[in-house]
């Protein structure tokens, strides 16, 4: 999916960029103004070739000899990433997966936040309280409309996985974050990822065997 006067970065790229704007943040808490770029590659675990490469998405960038002005680029990331503002979020699925996510407090400090959630039992007692509303399924559409999210996350079960993401779909939802373990369907202008915490686990398991 390509967006409209923006480059169109390889996903695996916009993944490190993401790293990278992460390191760039623990050197600007450590108060360090300039990063080489070797020094940059190792603090994202990839080779200084990969990530001179994938910053030229910026075009020139960096001063031979003197390296990265960090905040500079970590501001150039941000504006290219489009978290330099808050962006609201909406979760689907309010059981103790969903729960945990509402509870955690991380997002807003990465330029995102949940600012609903949506269950087909949103009355029901839960084991914590958390500070956004739930709602009904039936609100969801004129939610998204009203608050123009475009980000959802999904933790409901595979058996209904496929046709809440529709809903969302309908409702103008963009950007899907799958915690079900189903591949969804959906339109080509509509971006899914997957976290399926098994599968993470099996890819572990392999790399421990004796």
């Amino acid at each position: 999916m390509k967006k409209t006067g923006r480059p169109e970065i390889p996903r695996k790229a916009i993944y490190r960029l993401s790293v990278y704007l992460r390191c760039l943040h623990r050197l600007k808490a450590n108060s360090i103004r300039t990063v080489s770029s070797d020094a940059l590659a190792a603090a994202a675990g990839v080779k200084p070739t990969q990530l001179r490469k994938d910053l030229t998405y910026f075009g020139q960038f960096g001063t031979r000899g003197l390296g990265y002005d960090v905040e500079q680029l970590a501001k150039m990331i941000t504006d290219l990433l489009g978290t330099n503002s808050l962006q609201p979020v909406i979760l689907v699925g309010v059981g103790n997966l969903g729960l945990a996510l509402l509870s955690y407090r991380g997002f807003e400090q990465e330029g995102f936040e949940i600012v609903a959630a949506f269950d087909v039992d949103p009355d029901r007692k839960r084991e914590k309280t958390v500070t956004q509303p739930i709602h009904g399924m039936d609100k969801l559409a004129g939610f998204v409309r009203d608050r123009g999210a475009r980000m959802a996350i999904l933790t409901v079960p595979a058996v209904v996985a496929q046709e809440v993401a529709n809903q969302l779909v309908e409702a103008g939802i963009t950007g899907i974050l799958n915690f079900s373990p189903i591949v969804l369907q959906v339109p080509e202008e509509v971006m899914v990822n997957n976290v399926n915490l098994a599968i993470e686990l099996e890819n572990l398991s392999y790399f421990i065997q004796d």
